[in-house]
């Protein structure tokens, strides 16, 4: 037996044994496992199903409203509505082209901006370092300043 057959749909011990752990752990895994049981070999018949509906859905509506709906010059039979759809389509592709520079633009100065503010903060933490690393004249015990005698 191969690792593939294992788990097959059917009766078989380590599938009984994982439906009874499923409803012991969780309840919907155990019914899952049921329904795999049961319906498990027809599954490849549920795939082909379900590509045929998504193909039929895609064969009637799958054009519309999208670039290949504009490739494939599809025309309503209508002139006047043909001429109004490709002005706002038009209008609609350079109203998204002037937002997407608009966008750019946007980004740019934000990382300008960050960039701005990380240097700030570079520059106030060396300064801040700096002066600490500096002696401090005037404070503590040693002979930094002038001696005066009386």
């Amino acid at each position: 037996m191969t690792n593939t057959q294992a788990l097959r749909p059917g009766w078989t011990p380590l599938t009984i044994a994982l439906m009874v752990l499923g409803f012991v752990v969780f309840w919907p895994l155990g019914l899952a496992m049921l329904a795999y049981i049961i319906w498990g070999d027809r599954i490849p018949e549920f795939r082909r199903s379900a590509a045929g509906v998504r193909d039929d859905f895609r064969r009637s509506f799958g054009g519309c409203g999208s670039r290949r709906y504009e490739q494939r010059g599809w025309q309503s039979g209508n002139s006047a509505f043909d001429a109004y759809r490709d002005a706002e389509l038009k209008r609609l592709e350079e109203e998204r082209r002037r937002l997407d520079e608009e966008r750019a633009e946007f980004e740019t100065f934000v990382q300008n901006l960050r960039r701005a503010r990380d240097q700030e903060e570079f520059d106030r933490f060396k300064s801040d370092r700096d002066r600490a690393r500096k002696p401090q004249t005037g404070q503590g015990g040693g002979n930094d300043g002038p001696v005066i005698d009386l």
